[in-house]
C-alpha cells in the first residue's frame, strides 16, 4: 500500500474472509506488516461478520501487509545459491514442475552406504512459508563447519533436503496447491508426472537413496502451537518407531521450548493413517521415523510475542533445533 503515512486510523477490511480455506483461523489471527520487507510485525486485527478487519497508523508512506512473512522465489533462489557454496553441499535438479521450474534437491554430506539417510521437505503447501524459514535455519546450522552437533551428524548421516516442494504454487500465490490445482500432500499414493511431478520426482529419488528419517515441514492456520504429527496409525508402527518418536520429541522439548506435546491433531487409530500424506507414506514405505512438523501462522500461545507473534526467526530457530533431536536418535535409526 502507498500513500499510507500520516493516516492516523487506517482501516482495511477483507470482506470475503469467511470464504478462506481455514476461516476458523481468523479468530486469533493478527496481520503482519512491514516497511522494508525484512522486519515484519503484527497489527491489531479482528474478525467480525465474515470480514477480517485490521487497523494501523503507518509510520511511512509505503507499507506491506501479509498473511505471514513471505518467502519469495527470489529468496528461495538465494538460499539455493548460498547452500551450494558450502564444501559439503551439492545441488541437483530432480526435474521440472508443470510451469517449467526446477525442483531443487540439496545433498549434504558424503553419500556412503553406511550413513543414515535423512530427508526433509518443505512447502508442499506453498503458502506455508514458515516451513522454508525452518529449512533455512536448519541449513545455517548444518552448514556451519564449527558447529559440533552438525559435524557429528554429518559423520554418520547424509541429508537430502528439498526447501520448496511447490515452486509453481509459490510463484502463483497459491496457499495449498500446485499449478494443476493439486494438493501435493494428498498425492503420495498416486503421484503422476501429469498432475503432481513434485511428489513423483521426490519419491523416485527416495527409492534410490532409501530413507531412515523423514521430516515434512508445514504451517497450521488454526492451532496456535508448535507440534509434531507422528505415525501411530500406519500399519508398520510398533515399539521401535514408538521409542524413536518419544526420544526425538523429548530432545526437541529441550532444544527449543517453543515445541510442545499437549496440543495438536488427534492421533490416528492403529491402521487408520491416511497413506496419501507424505509423512505416513514415507514412514510406511521405509519403516522409518517419519514426522510432520507443524508451526503456527498466529503465535505460540505458551510463549506469546505481542510484537511479532510466530515469526520467520522463530521458524528458523525451530528448524535449527531439529538437529540436536536428530542427533539423539541417529544411532537407533537402523
Amino acid at each position: 500500500m502507498t500513500g499510507a503515512k500520516d493516516k492516523d486510523d487506517l482501516k482495511l477490511s477483507l470482506v470475503n474472509a469467511a470464504g478462506a480455506a481455514f476461516a476458523e483461523g481468523w479468530e486469533y489471527f493478527q496481520v503482519v506488516a512491514s516497511y522494508d520487507r525484512e522486519e515484519w510485525f503484527r497489527v491489531p486485527t479482528h474478525y467480525q461478520d465474515g470480514c477480517l478487519i485490521f487497523n494501523h497508523a503507518p509510520e511511512y508512506d509505503i507499507v506491506w501487509y501479509s498473511f505471514f512473512t513471505p518467502y519469495s522465489w527470489e529468496k528461495h533462489q538465494d538460499l539455493i545459491s548460498w547452500a551450494q557454496s558450502s564444501d559439503v553441499c551439492t545441488v541437483t535438479t530432480l526435474g521440472n514442475t508443470l510451469d517449467g521450474r526446477p525442483l531443487s534437491l540439496l545433498t549434504i554430506g558424503d553419500e556412503l552406504p553406511h550413513k543414515r539417510k535423512i530427508w526433509l521437505t518443505a512447502r508442499q503447501h506453498p503458502g506455508e512459508t514458515m516451513a522454508e524459514f525452518a529449512i533455512e535455519g536448519l541449513l545455517e546450522k548444518l552448514l556451519d563447519p564449527s558447529d559440533a552437533c552438525s559435524r557429528t551428524l554429518l559423520a554418520d548421516a547424509v541429508f537430502y533436503i528439498i526447501p520448496n516442494m511447490n515452486p509453481d504454487g509459490s510463484v502463483r500465490g497459491h496457499l495449498r496447491t500446485n499449478a494443476a490445482g493439486v494438493n501435493l500432500n494428498r498425492e503420495w499414493l498416486n503421484a503422476t508426472m501429469a498432475q503432481s511431478p513434485e511428489v513423483f520426482l521426490t519419491q523416485q529419488k527416495m527409492r534410490v537413496t532409501g530413507v531412515d528419517l523423514f521430516i515434512d515441514c508445514h504451517g497450521d492456520e488454526e492451532i496456535p502451537y508448535v507440534f509434531l504429527v507422528d505415525n501411530q496409525g500406519i500399519p508398520a508402527y510398533g515399539p521401535r518407531l514408538a521409542k524413536l518418536e518419544a526420544d526425538f520429541k523429548q530432545q526437541l522439548l529441550i532444544s527449543n521450548p517453543d515445541y510442545q506435546t499437549e496440543h495438536g491433531y488427534e492421533t490416528d487409530l492403529p491402521g487408520q493413517a491416511n497413506l496419501s500424506l507424505a509423512s505416513a507414506s514415507v514412514g510406511q514405505t521405509y519403516n522409518c521415523l517419519s514426522l510432520t512438523l507443524e508451526m503456527p501462522f498466529i503465535d505460540n500461545f505458551n510463549l506469546p510475542d505481542a510484537i511479532h507473534g510466530w515469526s520467520a526467526q522463530r521458524s528458523s530457530d525451530m528448524g535449527a533445533a531439529l538437529l540436536p533431536a536428530m542427533l539423539s536418535v541417529i544411532n537407533e535409526l537402523r
